[in-house]
C-alpha cells in the first residue's frame, strides 16, 4: 500500500466513525432530509474506498471521486440539523470530501 494514502485513510476512518455515531443518534428522531440515510451511504462509500486503497486498486481515483460526492451530500444534509452529532458528522464529511478530491485529481 502506498504511504501517500495514510492521511486519507485516517480521514476516512474519522468520517466513518462520525457518520455511524450520527446515524445511531438520529435513529428514531424526525428528519426532514436524508439524514441519517446519507450517513449510512457515506459509511459504505468510505469503507469501499478503504478497501480499494488497501488492495492497491487501479480504481482508487474513481472511487475517491464518488466518495467525495457522497461525503458532500451527507455534509449538506447533516449541516441542516442543530444536533452536535450532526455538526461533527458534517465537519468530518467535508474534510473527507476534500481529502478524496485531492486523491482523485
Amino acid at each position: 500500500m502506498n504511504s501517500m494514502y495514510q492521511p486519507l485513510i485516517e480521514t476516512l476512518q474519522t468520517c466513518i466513525i462520525d457518520c455511524r455515531v450520527c446515524s445511531i443518534e438520529m435513529a428514531g428522531k424526525e428528519s426532514k432530509n436524508d439524514c441519517p440515510k446519507c450517513c449510512i451511504e457515506c459509511v459504505d462509500a468510505c469503507e469501499a474506498l478503504l478497501k480499494m486503497i488497501t488492495s492497491d486498486s487501479a480504481y482508487i481515483q474513481q472511487y475517491a471521486l464518488l466518495c467525495a460526492e457522497i461525503c458532500e451530500y451527507c455534509a449538506d444534509h447533516c449541516e441542516e440539523h442543530t444536533h452536535d452529532h450532526c455538526k461533527a458528522c458534517a465537519k468530518a464529511c467535508r474534510a473527507c470530501a476534500e481529502a478524496c478530491e485531492k486523491i482523485s485529481a
